[in-house]
């Protein structure tokens, strides 16, 4: 109230004084200028030094500014008066003295501006804006955008003691003109940003083309180099069709004789029928080949060496390991992509494709088996992890950000149409978005549309995959669904708080208790066979169930199911990779639990945006992710070796970024508390120092082995294979069917075209169980038992292959006979391993001696140093 009445007594001091009424009545009429003048006058008392005297000074008049009221208003008022000569005679609107505002000294009487007194006194004034000199003049445009907020209001009439009272100004009423010259003035007044010089956007643009360049010619030499490598391996120019064939192993077969078929097909939607309704492959049984093995990428290449007209230029086979090694190449740049992004040097990408060649037994099975579906799939998930790199980068402008979005999309719905198993691996990159998210403040509304890109190609991958109900009861769907409903259910409080933090840890409980429970309920009420070989594959892993199950054993004595060895750790401290990995790893771990422990605490960064002297590398979001990313797969690699091609490029990726980042170097100086040297030049001369070091060390080992191995010229001889074949197509009918390892079979169907009882694939329970009945072959069982299995499946020909009938494995108890001992309870599996003797020797050494009964129901028919093929009897004559 005492204010208020302040307030009142200075609007009348103001209307008796300064002549205020003359302006409300202009604005009760309606004003003509937008900004009329405000008449201040009144005595301010103010020591003026020692000697204690006091000055009354007169107060210009000053136009009313349109911008928000400024603390500094006293100093803007006074640098008014000290403004150009023009400015003032408008400001007084009286004679200004020959332009020279006149001032009330002591006595009462004027003084001219340019007397000693009022030199005197400017001197003591408050300095204008940043940068003039004390008491200077200050231009037009800059007392334009000054304003007085508050002014100490004393007058030889009339005196008010007390603090400073801010005078404010009356509200303007609301008209249409107003509001457009607030709008014209506020945007007048929003800081344009400066263009930078020329120079650096030539600098800008030389670095990025640069680094595209380098990135680009990095993928296609690794995608030549692949090539050059792979035609001295297997001298594959000077070889007949069916010798290029063979190299095809296992399951590559599969693949490939797919896209065979596809190439004969009279058109393609027919041939798409065909391999949806496949029953020419394996015998007594239809299968959608398409949906079981995931053959879009046959498709794809199909359709692409027909529609290009490539079939008049080049060899199928050349066309097919031809895109597959493109794919290798952008595999390469994507990964040099991210490192660079992470960094922002270009240098660490090409330490990154240093490191990904030079391990190359370690990051990629390109080498083993060219159409494997990781060697389709993988190069599209390296896209998406470079572009949600790009994504989550808290400095991204708004076209950078749709076009990482759009590629997010793009490179996430392929990843999932080329491998059966791409929804396990997004479902460790949506944890660690999770994980980033609960972490994070600024990066919910980023994440959870990655969650509905998850959402989308799901759904969409589900439509176009024959309705695959594996996509519904896979953890992703769960996760994503159950982060959706948390992110509904999730209250609006103020962050920092005590209840924020005991929210955010609610909604991971209730996260993790959401997705187990959605994904239990999916496989009550969706019926799936999905991969439940898995689950007890993982069950025995771990030790949590013994089992005796022949292709449960078989599984766990494969090398790339098993534990990694000292060999590859090996490998990676020969190359420096893992030492760099180890330290770069520790430095951002510590430093992202740095940032999570202050904002739990409640931390307040001064800065929003985060320099190379502030040292802390760990609030960056994408290098959170990255280390959440290569920690889950680290853990999972560390248990499956076969997982370490997951692992391994992402490795490359983020010790490459390490060593190049200076940032990372600085906040290593931080925590050291570094004062000799100035730490940033230091942490710029190491990232610059540090991988070139590297880089030439790499070059003098390893530049002349790969030199070597792409002169040493090698050679893929397989003569029995190849004589097997050979008697196969000419000999066979083409109605028979052949039966033997699942291997073989693969490559029994690329080069002869007939049918077999089983291939060697692991994602179907029948398909395995045919498996383990056709391998009794090597067991102690009786000629009547494997005769009743092989007529089960209407087989005409059995083949035997030396090779698994005298195994000699370095592992005990994992040859293939052995197993079938343990499945067949002719070994106990206990202390001592006791051997419990069969009635009937080992099939695949008696069938060879040609005695009764095994003559009966086999005859052999063909035979060299590996194989030896039996025609199955379908009449039995019972010999003596």
């Amino acid at each position: 109230m005492l204010f208020c009445a302040l307030l009142r007594q200075i609007a009348k001091v103001a209307e008796g004084t300064l002549g205020l009424p003359r302006f409300a009545q202009a604005r009760r009429v309606g004003e003509q200028h937008p900004d009329p003048p405000i008449r201040l006058r009144g005595a301010e008392r103010a020591r003026t030094g020692s000697r204690g005297r006091r000055h009354r000074r007169r107060v210009a008049f000053l136009p009313r500014p349109a911008q928000a009221r400024r603390r500094n208003a006293p100093a803007a008022l006074r640098s008014r008066l000290s403004g150009s000569r023009a400015a003032r005679g408008d400001a007084v609107g009286g004679d200004t003295g020959g332009g020279r505002v006149r001032k009330w000294g002591r006595g009462g009487r004027e003084r001219p501006w340019g007397s000693r007194g009022a030199r005197r006194r400017r001197g003591r004034e408050a300095p204008g804006p940043r940068g003039s000199r004390r008491g200077a003049p200050v231009p037009v445009e800059t007392m334009a955008e000054e304003e007085v907020s508050h002014v100490k209001i004393t007058g030889p009439e009339t005196e008010i003691a007390g603090p400073t009272v801010e005078l404010r100004q009356r509200k303007k009423p609301k008209s249409s003109e107003n509001k457009d010259s607030a709008k014209e003035e506020k945007i007048s007044d929003t800081p344009v940003p400066e263009r930078p010089p020329k120079y650096v956007l030539f600098q800008r643009f030389a670095k990025i083309f640069i680094g595209c360049l380098a990135a680009v010619t990095s993928g296609m030499m690794y995608a030549l180099y692949l090539s050059a490598y792979h035609e001295r391996k297997f001298w594959f120019s000077n070889r007949q069709e069916l010798e290029r064939e063979i190299t095809f192993q296992g399951d590559s077969a599969i693949y490939y004789s797919y896209y065979k078929d596809m190439l004969k097909a009279p058109s393609f939607e027919r041939g798409v029928y065909e391999l949806t309704h496949n029953n020419k492959t394996v015998s007594l049984k239809t299968i959608n080949a398409v949906q079981q093995m995931s053959l879009y990428p046959e498709l794809i290449a199909s359709v692409l060496y027909q529609a290009t007209g490539s079939n008049e230029i080049i060899e199928p086979v050349y066309f097919y390991i031809g895109i597959v090694f493109g794919l290798q190449g952008i595999y390469v740049t994507a990964l040099f992509v991210t490192s660079w992004l992470m960094s922002g040097t270009w240098l660490a990408g090409m330490l990154t494709v240093a490191w990904f060649i030079i391990n190359r037994l370690d990051t990629t099975r390109i080498e083993y088996s060219i159409p494997l579906r990781e060697n389709w799939a993988l190069p599209y998930f390296a896209c998406q992890v470079a572009a949600l790199t790009g994504y989550l980068k808290s400095n991204l402008n708004t076209y950078g950000e749709r076009f990482c979005y759009l590629l997010i999309s793009a490179s996430t719905y392929t990843f999932m149409m080329m491998w059966e198993y791409s929804h396990y691996l997004l479902f460790l990159q949506a944890i660690s978005l999770f994980l980033l998210d609960s972490f994070s403040v600024e990066l919910s509304d980023k994440v959870h549309e990655v969650y509905k890109i998850y959402i989308f190609s799901l759904f969409l991958g589900y439509l176009l995959q024959f309705e695959n109900s594996a996509l519904l009861v896979s953890p992703l769907l769960s996760l994503v669904v159950a982060l959706m409903l948390a992110k509904c259910l999730q209250l609006n409080v103020k962050k920092g708080t005590f209840i924020a933090k005991m929210i955010k840890v609610i909604n991971f409980y209730l996260v993790c208790i959401l997705t187990v429970t959605l994904n239990i309920i999916m496989k009550m009420f969706v019926p799936h066979k999905e991969n439940g070989h898995m689950l007890k594959f993982l069950e025995a892993k771990f030790g949590l169930n013994m089992t005796k199950n022949f292709t449960m054993n078989w599984l766990l004595c494969q090398e790339s199911l098993q534990t990694p060895s000292q060999d590859f750790f090996l490998r990676l401290t020969q190359s420096s990779l893992l030492p760099f990995y180890i330290l770069v790893l520790i430095i951002c771990f510590l430093s992202v639990m740095q940032v999570i422990f202050w904002r739990i605490n409640g931390k307040k960064f001064l800065k929003e945006t985060i320099t190379l002297e502030d040292g802390r590398i760990g609030e960056r979001p994408e290098i959170t992710y990255h280390v959440i990313h290569t920690i889950l797969l680290g853990s999972l690699a560390l248990i499956i070796e076969g997982l370490k091609y997951l692992w391994t490029p992402y490795v490359c990726t983020l010790a490459a970024f390490g060593v190049c980042s200076p940032e990372l170097w600085m906040t290593l100086f931080k925590w050291l508390r570094l004062r000799t040297v100035h730490p940033v030049l230091l942490a710029l001369i190491l990232s610059m120092a540090v991988p070139t070091i590297i880089g030439l060390s790499l070059w003098k080992e390893y530049f002349p082995r790969l030199m070597t191995e792409l002169t040493e010229l090698q050679e893929f001889y397989d003569p029995d294979t190849v004589e097997l074949m050979t008697w196969i197509k000419r000999q066979a009918p083409v109605a028979a069917v052949f039966a033997g390892s699942p291997q073989l079979m693969g490559v029994i169907k690329l080069c002869t075209g007939w049918m077999v009882t089983s291939l060697p694939l692991y994602n179907d329970d029948d398909l395995l169980k045919r498996n383990e009945n056709i391998y009794q072959i090597y067991s102690k069982r009786s000629a009547e038992d494997i005769y009743k299995i092989l007529t089960s499946y209407k087989a005409n020909y059995l083949i035997v292959e030396d090779a698994i009938c005298n195994e000699v494995g370095t592992m005990r108890g994992c040859r293939v006979k052995d197993l079938l001992d343990i499945a067949n309870g002719h070994v106990v599996c206990e202390e001592g391993d006791k051997l419990t003797y069969s009635k009937h020797g080992r099939f695949c050494h008696e069938v060879k001696i040609n005695y009764s009964p095994y003559v009966n129901y086999f005859t052999r028919v063909y035979w060299n140093r590996s194989y030896f093929v039996y025609k199955i009897n379908t009449v039995i004559s019972f010999q003596s």
